[in-house]
């Protein structure tokens, strides 16, 4: 069933491939294969890729066949496509086999060392992207765990321009980090194939996957 939030979108609520595609992802025995977790990030990103872009606008053309001229729908305008980095390339990777002709941005987010009281800063050192003055962004971003890294990443790419429209794409959020998207972000739609109930004490999703850059790349010093 569709979320009573109605720019809340849960891709697994339906059962279809994507649920296990998702439960490879979280297997411990599976996780060793790094390039099979790749590769089942990246088919879930077309996957989201093809139901965002659902939302989007689009115009009739003509096209010239053999035969005649057919009339096709296509989309008004391709969404610019964000990646936070670097956890976010696989997902990132299947949304830029949907939509190739995207502007990108790249954004390098991460969180500090955290503070005795396990509270922690959002660390930004590295932007680029394009102008986004009115038009389609999709913010990708495999692990929506309490929102901050998102939402701070958003606030950077104003510098940028106003977007016209924001979509939130992630693999697996928790209810913490929708409700501060939302709250600071309140006209973004989100999709996520999963919304997990828990935070443990060091802000990770439960039961979540783990560290999707680890489990992408290996594990980083």
């Amino acid at each position: 069933m569709e979320s009573p939030d109605t720019r809340l979108h849960l891709l697994t609520a339906q059962d279809s491939i994507a649920s296990a595609l998702v439960a490879q992802l979280r297997d411990m025995a599976l996780q060793r294969d790094a390039h099979r977790y790749r590769a089942n990030t990246e088919k879930l990103g077309r996957i989201a890729a093809y139901e965002i872009s659902k939302s989007l606008a689009y115009k009739t053309i003509d096209v010239q066949t053999q035969l005649g001229i057919a009339q096709a729908r296509v989309l008004a305008e391709v969404p610019v496509l964000v990646v936070v980095l670097r956890a976010g390339l696989p997902f990132y990777n299947g949304f830029l086999d949907m939509f190739p002709e995207s502007e990108n941005a790249f954004i390098g987010a991460y969180r500090k060392k955290p503070n005795d009281d396990l509270s922690f800063e959002i660390a930004m050192d590295y932007v680029a992207a394009p102008c986004l003055e009115g038009k389609t962004v999709l913010l990708i971003d495999p692990m929506l765990a309490t929102g901050k890294s998102l939402v701070r990443s958003y606030e950077v790419l104003l510098a940028h321009g106003k977007p016209a429209k924001v979509v939130v794409a992630t693999l697996i959020a928790s209810g913490e980090g929708i409700g501060y998207v939302r709250s600071q972000m309140p006209d973004a739609e989100i999709y996520t194939f999963a919304i997990d109930a828990e935070l443990n004490a060091h802000k990770y999703i439960v039961p979540g996957l783990g560290d999707a850059g680890d489990l992408s790349f290996g594990v980083k010093l």
